[in-house]
């Protein structure tokens, strides 16, 4: 499982790391599923990219929208099958 990490601030005092469990495009938007754990039950976030097209560096936010949040859900849900978001 691939881990990445994150730099919350711009000035990059702080970081967080998360493990990547999928990855998608909708709509031309890209989407990933990743966890703070690497094995078992963990906490579960689905991120967007919002970095300018071009950007050397990927900017993520923690999607927020419900309806938003849910398409993709779905979509992950069926690309893995034992996986349940709630």
């Amino acid at each position: 499982m691939e881990k990445i990490t994150f730099f919350p601030d711009k000035d990059e005092s702080g970081s967080v790391e998360f493990y990547v469990l999928e990855q998608t495009r909708l709509g031309g938007t890209d989407y990933i599923l990743v966890t703070d754990t690497e094995d078992g039950d963990g906490e579960a976030l689905i991120l967007k990219d919002t970095s300018p097209e071009g950007a050397e560096e990927g900017v993520y936010a923690v999607v927020e929208d419900e309806e938003e949040l849910q398409a993709v859900a779905q979509v992950f849900q069926s690309m893995m099958e034992d996986v349940t978001l709630e």
